[in-house]
């Protein structure tokens, strides 16, 4: 039987809330991974604890947006953390897009596209004339054109993406009802797969209160 694939976002500096994540969500239902985020891999003992991680699939979210030299040399320094999967912005462009994966190795390289906090209004705000699902297309073209290997983007874009990019969908803006904190587009577990998403993003929902609770509420949901 096929197990649903999911991402957990351990967003925060306290290697002990990190741990407990851990251990309360190993369990033989779900495929789980590990996001470490910005806020962890910036902490002092952040990269020391995910150096000595065996045996669990990570995925370093360091958004990497700079020049083609420097997003390469930037990878190539988080090397000896062997993380599973690696996370640039499709928005650096297709020469840093094309440096950053010839030195990935084995490790997966994802194209991050139009964040989920953003919608066609902030994107005006930033200055962009295109919507978002017209922005996240042309990303997945570009995406592909570089030879990557996975895309993040919302679940609400799945059903175009998967058009133009056949390989692996990540998606983040998961939340079990509409209450969506700061993120804007937005979609429940079970609609996330059902518009063909490989893996699901979810931190809060899984990490705030009761983590045992909320993961077996998942597991209840995804039935």
């Amino acid at each position: 039987m096929r197990r649903n694939k999911i991402f957990i976002a351990c967003d925060t500096k306290h290697i002990n809330k990190v741990k407990e994540i851990i251990k309360k969500t190993k369990n033989s239902k779900l495929r789980i991974g590990y996001k470490f985020g910005l806020e962890f891999l910036n902490s002092k003992k952040g990269r020391d604890y995910i150096s000595k991680l065996k045996n669990v699939t990570t995925f370093g979210d360091y958004k990497f947006a700079d020049i083609p030299n420097t997003c390469a040399s930037a990878i190539i320094a988080v090397k000896d953390l062997k993380f599973n999967y690696l996370t640039i912005h499709i928005s650096s462009g297709l020469e840093a897009l094309k440096a950053a994966k010839k030195v990935c190795g084995k490790t997966k390289l994802i194209g991050v596209t139009v964040l989920t906090s953003l919608d066609d209004k902030s994107l005006k705000e930033i200055g962009f004339d295109k919507n978002v699902k017209k922005i996240v297309l042309q990303q997945a073209r570009l995406a592909n054109k570089a030879k990557l290997d996975a895309i993040v983007c919302s679940p609400k874009e799945v059903n175009i993406v998967k058009k133009i990019f056949k390989k692996e969908i990540i998606t983040p803006g998961i939340r079990f009802k509409s209450k969506s904190n700061d993120q804007k587009r937005v979609l429940t577990p079970k609609e996330a797969f059902q518009n063909g998403s490989d893996w699901l993003v979810l931190g809060r929902p899984i990490t705030k209160g009761n983590i045992k609770n909320n993961l077996q509420s998942l597991i209840n949901h995804l039935k």
